[in-house]
């Protein structure tokens, strides 16, 4: 058999990018890094598929415009309650509490050197850890997809859970370039840690090559996936090529689009072979879903568009104008808890940890014009059962995928007010 000539053309050049450029009708020149075939540009081009997450783009009931809270006469808010109390009839108003540790940072968690801040973030990370544990989720011969990376924290304390077992891979997916990543102390390590700097809303996993190669089961992870981010992480885990808009063909982002986007150890059980089917890889094989942990924030962050649970909203004889409705009406769980607001971060305490912190904002003329319609005690209560409705439909559009999913507080409140994880495992058949 001939060997295609490394020319550019017939194969790539030697030490350059092995991306096809149609166009030009040859490879890319670029220069590519140690152990990669792509270069930077071409390296998202694989597996970005525009919109694939985002749902359709046109959906029939939205709202042309939104009407805000503090426009809302009496009668209508008195109404979207009454919608509301009807909607979540039968669900429980509080989550069962399952707070838990994991040796894995019990070093850290010990470290005087913490202030409270760190501490708290590393008391969150623990009981994500334990809960993963409790679940089997921890374990080898898997990849971790960690949605929101960031840092890629969450990913570093799995992989120090699970440094003694081989067979462990982390994808993080992170759409912005971020500072003092944690996961560049572990690229000398045998386990294999790969950062997809893409928006969720236009990645398809199953074309990205190191799960292609491998095969293995994928383990969903987020903290504080803020909003439409964790409803885009579910269809990307669970959706369907059938998911993206027609008549879009696969293409990398362009620079400018780039440019433009803001926002003792322990072993699980091997994972069984999923029963479900999203589509298959190119190389023939299913992606395999082995479970999800997604601690939720941001309710008033998401979108129809991109809800998932738009089949629940509507079997409760609800639609995008309700959805907005409730959005808005969401913050109000924490602004009675919440310190007043702060302009500037305080003294000591960085730019990224303090927007970490903030997530939740309610518009001032809201609550004002609410004072003497609601208390500050009954707004906290409506707003908790409107992040219990949006969270509900995530669960039921988990359970329509094949998967048995709960929510649960998995943190105390005074140490995060956003303390709801999502969990979900395959349902036994």
């Amino acid at each position: 058999m001939e060997v295609p000539t490394a020319d550019g053309v017939s194969a790539p050049l030697p030490g350059r990018c092995a991306f096809y450029v149609e166009k030009k009708k040859r490879y890319c020149k670029m220069i590519v890094g140690s152990g990669k075939a792509y270069c930077g540009e071409h390296a998202n081009a694989l597996f970005y598929v525009q919109d694939i997450n985002a749902g359709p783009a046109i959906v029939e009931d939205t709202p042309k415009d939104e009407v805000p809270l503090s426009d809302r006469s009496k009668a209508e808010l008195n109404l979207l309650i009454k919608k509301l109390k009807t909607a979540v009839k039968g669900f429980k108003c509080k989550h069962e509490e399952n707070i838990q540790s994991h040796p894995a940072l019990h070093e850290a968690l010990n470290d005087p050197k913490n202030g409270d801040s760190a501490f708290k973030h590393l008391k969150q990370q623990a009981s994500l850890l334990g809960n993963m544990e409790d679940l089997h989720l921890l374990g080898p011969n898997r990849c971790f997809v960690e949605f929101g990376a960031g840092k890629g924290k969450l990913s570093h304390w799995i992989h120090v859970a699970l440094k003694a077992y081989d067979d462990i891979h982390f994808l993080l997916v992170e759409r912005s370039s971020a500072r003092f990543k944690v996961d560049g102390k572990h690229q000398n390590s045998d386990t294999k840690f790969e950062r997809l700097q893409v928006d969720i809303q236009h990645l398809d996993l199953r074309k990205v090559p190191l799960l292609q190669e491998k095969g293995l089961p994928v383990v969903g992870v987020g903290k504080h996936l803020c909003g439409a981010a964790t409803d885009l992480a579910l269809q990307c885990l669970l959706g369907s090529s059938e998911t993206a808009p027609h008549g879009i063909k696969d293409q990398p982002p362009s620079k400018r689009s780039k440019l433009q986007q803001q926002p003792g150890e322990s072993t699980g059980p091997e994972l069984q072979p999923i029963p479900r089917v999203a589509g298959e890889t190119a190389a023939g094989q299913e992606l395999r879903v082995g479970g999800v942990a997604i601690a939720l924030c941001c309710h008033h962050r998401c979108d129809w568009r991109h809800y998932v649970g738009k089949e629940f909203f509507k079997e409760k004889g609800l639609g995008a104008s309700e959805f907005a409705a409730f959005l808005r009406m969401s913050s109000w769980a924490t602004c009675g808890s919440r310190q007043a607001r702060q302009t500037s971060p305080p003294q000591g305490q960085t730019d990224q940890t303090f927007e970490e912190e903030e997530h939740e904002a309610t518009e001032e003329a809201e609550l004002d014009s609410l004072e003497g319609v609601l208390n500050a005690e009954d707004r906290e209560h409506i707003g908790r059962l409107c992040k219990l409705l949006i969270d509900q439909g995530r669960v039921h559009f988990l359970q329509q995928k094949g998967f048995d999913s709960r929510l649960l507080y998995y943190t105390s409140s005074d140490v995060s007010l956003e303390n709801v994880l999502l969990t979900a495992l395959p349902a036994l058949r």
